[in-house]
């Protein structure tokens, strides 16, 4: 007998993720930049990289890289100003193909989604020949490439979609699941972080294999609610259903320290990813937001937050930078040791406003 949270039969979900959305659209819109390493962003001091051809990422080029660090990596990088409105138009004629063959379809960002194709409105006898087709479709409408994952669920179809970028397919079948994901090192892992790989390697967990002999309570000892996830996925289970009314009402990134901090002078510097990772993020989902919030968890693992809300969408990243740093000024000296800090960004913008203008100034800067 199924539950709601575990279906009746195998589900056919598809990932699809294009392949480096905005630089492809550039160098697809521009032939003369085809073939170059391409960043799109801003390339004065302030700039961040927002987006990477796959030319640039060979030097080690990629998105929310200050703009400073992505040209010393690769003197020769092009840099193009962004196109947000574009973007989210080949989005939408995109999620248009999708829409020939399911209802069912997540939206993450502007260039990837999941699908759920059990039942589809157009079917091809498998949901490897669906993906197929839709590939297909997006590059003979489009002129860009898709590369696609195809599982029984969300997990490992977006573990399958990576498997074989750019430009390709890749299918996980139930038989084959357990044992990919046993071979999967701790930070491959969808859900899984920086902070929570670290955590995980210091508890002698490397790799898939090693994170399925850790049992439930232990997982969620040590990892609350997500460990009841981590266990699951460790088995190539994953139950979350493809929910195409899904809104993410908040962007943010946290940081758990190896040392905890004192001192005010090395707030910023640790600060400096989270910023960059938050505004990346509602970048490439083309959104803003007007509050930001920032937490602070102390060694004896007590917490508190501040936030600050605008009548105006956050303009930049660094206006979201001095905000942040704001917030947290007040904080310093700390009671005790701090062992983690994080950002967020809320209050979106409806998405009938025009938000990539308001977007786009950070990369400029």
């Amino acid at each position: 007998m199924s539950t709601p949270d575990q279906p009746a039969k195998p589900r056919r979900i598809i990932h699809v993720d294009m392949d480096a959305f905005y630089a492809s659209v550039e160098q697809r819109d521009d032939p003369s930049l085809r073939g170059l390493p391409l960043a799109v962003g801003g390339s004065r001091e302030r700039g961040v990289v927002a987006a990477a051809s796959y030319e640039a990422r060979k030097f080690g080029v990629h998105s929310a890289m200050p703009s400073v660090i992505a040209k010393r990596k690769c003197p020769d990088l092009v840099f193009v100003r962004p196109r947000f409105e574009v973007y989210k138009a080949v989005s939408r004629q995109i999620h248009g193909i999708f829409a020939r063959y399911t209802a069912l379809i997540q939206p993450l960002s502007l260039d990837e989604a999941y699908l759920d194709v059990t039942e589809p409105l157009l079917d091809r006898g498998s949901a490897t020949a669906i993906a197929e087709d839709i590939r297909a479709a997006i590059k003979a409408e489009t002129g860009l490439t898709a590369s696609a994952g195809v599982s029984y669920n969300k997990f490992l179809a977006k573990l399958a979609s990576d498997h074989r970028k750019p430009d390709g397919l890749f299918v996980i079948t139930p038989r084959m699941g357990p044992g990919f994901v046993e071979e999967l090192p701790i930070g491959k892992f969808h859900g899984v972080g920086p902070a929570t790989a670290a955590k995980m390697n210091r508890l002698g967990i490397h790799t898939g294999l090693d994170l399925r002999r850790q049992t439930r309570d232990f997982l969620i000892e040590q990892f609350g609610k997500a460990g009841g996830y981590y266990h699951g996925v460790a088995r190539g289970e994953d139950h979350r259903p493809v929910n195409p009314d899904r809104t993410r009402k908040s962007v943010g990134a946290e940081t758990t320290f190896e040392r905890d901090l004192m001192q005010w002078e090395a707030v910023p510097p640790a600060m400096a990813p989270l910023f960059a990772k938050v505004w990346d993020s509602c970048a490439k989902a083309g959104r803003a937001g007007r509050t930001v919030t920032v937490k602070v968890k102390y060694a004896d693992f007590r917490q508190i937050t501040r936030s600050r809300s605008y009548p105006q969408p956050v303009p930049a990243q660094e206006a979201l930078e001095d905000i942040g740093l704001d917030l947290l000024r007040p904080v310093f000296p700390p009671p005790r040791g701090v062992r983690l800090l994080g950002v967020t960004m809320s209050g979106f913008e409806n998405e009938a406003r025009d938000e990539p203008a308001q977007l786009a100034l950070f990369l400029e800067r």
